[in-house]
């Protein structure tokens, strides 16, 4: 017997969802725009289920599509080609650098319908790419780069990873 397919989304039906694998969620509302969403973490970054959009000719509330995001507060500098290495390496994510902040960003959109198999993918590309980008950033922030391109050492232009602050601490 096949999969229904989901078409729209509650918060009670995604919170129920990140349960079932294994989440501890919460809900928050934020008190700027006074919109409710789903907050959660994975191996100590917190992350954001922001609801999108609304579903067409819905309005009891359910969505088509929704952002996973989790914001980290970048203490002193961070290298854009470090973020943009990110971007141009990952394919289901996008990072943004804000002043002090950086965003990872997932969306995910039930639009024409999808299965709760699909949805629990998405759910584990999250957490994979959460995971990934701890070790991207100290990673990054070892290694010397100029320009984008790694340096072989020969130059003596490259910039002293001594002297760039760490990594961004969790928001």
């Amino acid at each position: 017997m096949s999969e229904s397919l989901v078409t729209s989304l509650t918060l009670d039906d995604l919170r129920d969802l990140l349960q079932q694998v294994g989440y501890r969620v919460e809900t928050a509302t934020d008190p700027v725009v006074n919109v409710v969403y789903l907050r959660s973490a994975t191996s100590g970054l917190s992350f954001d289920i922001r609801p999108g959009n609304r579903s067409a000719g819905d309005e009891s509330g359910r969505f088509a599509d929704m952002a996973f995001i989790s914001i980290l507060q970048v203490n002193g500098e961070l290298p854009q080609d470090l973020v943009n290495g990110w971007n141009i390496a990952r394919r289901f994510s996008r990072l943004q650098l804000s002043g002090p902040f950086l965003a990872l960003c997932m969306d995910v959109s039930v639009v024409g319908g999808v299965t709760r198999s699909h949805l629990r993918a998405q759910i584990e590309i999250w957490d994979r790419l959460a995971q990934e980008l701890i070790v991207y950033l100290r990673e990054g922030l070892r290694r010397p780069q100029t320009n984008g391109v790694e340096s072989d050492g020969a130059s003596s232009a490259r910039p002293d990873p001594a002297t760039w602050p760490g990594a961004p601490a969790s928001h």
